[in-house]
């Protein structure tokens, strides 16, 4: 894509928050003159205003911006020489605009039954959802804007996933929901952790991580069985109905 807007409709389909930069002045020699503008998000960038270590400091910012979910534009200025490591010998004014808000970023381990039930409510909600199985044929045909991820090690998806995500265990293998359980727990930085299963499930995985060293408070941060407990019922649709309620409630604010 080499035109800024096109970016911004790709990235508005894909709900990902990104910073525009925009050259607004240029004195002297500088790389690139004003109005050039570049994208970037927390994990791309799309344009160049001009390469080098100008762009390397600007792309820094820009992400400080998306990590700490500011909402106000902000202007630096920047001189091509000792500020930025450049021979330019010029100077110019970046303009830092914040586009598209911040999303919650949701983690649903497990494509069965209750998995693509749940996902496909939560495509229709205003957040990001990445779906993660070891079994590629599951995922179908997954709803627009869903991030499918296909891997053969479940935990190291859990573990580096972004901070203050919320997580789903709901895979079809017990041992692997306790592994991620597991995992998910010692890494902390989570705003939701829910693990499907009864109140049976739910005494035995406390009973195999405290075992594994894991305290009765951190083991109080996991929701298992999850879900709305006033929403009944066993069918996949329901359990999703359930789950993604608590959901709603936990990135809202209310719970």
């Amino acid at each position: 894509m080499d035109d800024w807007l096109d970016v911004l409709l790709h990235l508005r389909a894909r709900r990902v928050p990104a910073v525009i930069l925009t050259l607004l002045q240029d004195k002297g020699s500088v790389p690139r003159e004003a109005g050039t503008k570049m994208v970037v998000s927390q994990d791309d960038s799309w344009l160049t205003i001009g390469g080098g270590n100008l762009e390397f400091q600007c792309m820094a910012i820009a992400r400080e911006m998306l990590a700490s979910g500011v909402s106000t534009p902000r202007q630096e200025t920047f001189a091509l020489g000792a500020r930025t490591g450049q021979c330019c010998g010029g100077m110019t004014q970046v303009l830092f605009e914040p586009w598209g808000r911040a999303l919650p970023e949701i983690f649903v381990f497990g494509a069965g039954h209750v998995g693509q039930a749940l996902v496909a409510i939560l495509a229709t909600l205003p957040c990001r959802v990445n779906w993660v199985d070891e079994r590629q044929s599951q995922f179908g045909s997954p709803p627009a804007g869903v991030n499918c991820i296909h891997t053969d090690d479940p935990c190291e998806v859990a573990s580096h996933a972004p901070v203050n995500s919320l997580f789903v265990v709901m895979t079809h293998h017990h041992p692997l929901d306790l592994a991620l359980a597991e995992t998910l727990l010692r890494r902390g930085s989570y705003r939701y952790l829910g693990v499907i299963g009864s109140q049976t499930k739910r005494q035995r995985f406390d009973y195999l991580l405290e075992g594994k060293g894991i305290g009765r408070d951190r083991l109080q941060t996991m929701r298992c069985p999850m879900g709305l407990p006033d929403v009944k019922g066993k069918l996949p649709a329901e359990i999703a109905v359930a789950v993604a309620g608590e959901i709603i409630a936990v990135y809202q604010g209310v719970a």
